[in-house]
């Protein structure tokens, strides 16, 4: 390779580097208005099926439209009228249950010591404080909660999105040069992206309905908030099935005793170990494959930029970015390096050319 060229491919790489930081500190600066926005493009993605299926059966695009905001709705107030109590009953009870904490942690120092394992208090809650896990796990359903105070403009946007849907295929057919191939891509990013919400929203759904209905028969203070915390830390890959598991495990240790949280912990292990690597991977399949390394990455990037929200959807955002580069040649590169692997990605090159 010429002097020229070299310098003509650093060039390149330096400016794409530079415009790549300059995007990402503009989503990190206006979060507070892209993550409402993302909210309402993924709840859009998730009631479009029931929308395109209503209008099928015959419906007008109006009364179809209603009935599926109906439901989004019925399904948010649910939720919330669940577990908005419980929620703050346990923000209420918080204080008592780290100071409870606090106390079973000095006992087992005091134990340690006693067997002849010396360890202070101090740095033993330094590098192992189970009660972060508790505080971690509020303050992101706090940080959610926040921005669903934006609920309103939220559900306008999905009506908006929603009333777009039926149209926007032919207004990006006659906006791009060469739309087969533009809306090919757009369409299988957006069947995975959707196929991914689907299937991801019944087995979290799933584990939620299970985890709870356990804790509840145990009798474990606030089961149906760690229910619907196992159902939406589901959605967190990697760490999310870990964090919302240990304030239940957690709280019934102070509440029933060691017995009922080591009860606990084999029932999230069980639930988790069915729904998330039996059913999950078989309903998944190989479509929505990205390496593992590349979903951790994610999680903590997108978390970073967009704070709680980011880490919910950073699987699927991910997934737009890959479709995105593979549309490209010069990006394509990039998409084969977020796949898991060269049997995957040609398994997916040749679906999606069939």
């Amino acid at each position: 390779m010429s002097d020229e060229n070299l310098q003509n491919v650093s060039s390149r790489v330096l400016i794409g580097l530079a415009a790549f930081i300059i995007v990402v500190a503009g989503m990190r600066a206006a979060q507070d208005m892209i993550v409402p926005f993302l909210l309402a493009v993924f709840i859009a993605i998730i009631s479009t099926p029931l929308l395109t299926d209503l209008q099928k059966r015959g419906l007008p695009t109006a009364l179809a439209l209603f009935v599926a905001i109906f439901a989004v709705l019925a399904v948010v107030v649910g939720i919330a009228s669940l577990v908005g109590g419980s929620l703050e009953g346990f923000s209420r009870e918080l204080p008592v249950y780290q100071e409870k904490l606090t106390r079973q942690t000095s006992r087992l120092v005091n134990w340690l010591s006693q067997i002849g394992i010396g360890v202070s208090k101090e740095t033993f809650q330094e590098y192992l404080n189970p009660g972060a896990a508790m505080v971690l796990a509020s303050g992101m359903l706090k940080g959610l909660g926040g921005v669903l105070t934006n609920a309103f403009l939220i559900l306008l946007t999905v009506i908006f999105i929603l009333l777009e849907v039926s149209t926007f295929s032919g207004k990006l057919r006659m906006a791009l040069g060469s739309p087969e191939s533009s809306l090919e891509h757009f369409r299988l990013m957006l069947d995975n992206v959707k196929r991914y919400m689907g299937i991801k929203t019944l087995t979290s759904a799933l584990t939620g309905l299970l985890t709870g209905a356990a804790l509840l028969m145990m009798n474990v203070d606030f089961a149906v908030l760690w229910g619907f915390l196992a159902f939406l830390f589901n959605f967190i890959p990697n760490i999310g099935s870990i964090i919302a598991a240990v304030p239940a495990v957690l709280i019934a240790l102070l509440q029933l005793g060691p017995g009922a949280a080591l009860i606990v912990a084999i029932i999230y292990l069980v639930v988790n170990t069915l729904v998330g690597s039996i059913l999950e991977p078989r309903l998944m399949g190989h479509r929505l494959g990205l390496s593992p390394l590349v979903v951790f990455v994610s999680l903590v990037f997108w978390g970073w930029v967009l704070g709680p929200v980011g880490m919910f959807l950073s699987v699927p955002l991910t997934i737009a970015v890959q479709i995105i580069l593979d549309s490209n040649d010069d990006s394509r590169w990039l998409a084969i390096l977020l796949g898991p692997g060269i049997r995957t990605a040609e398994v997916e090159l040749d679906s999606a050319t069939q």
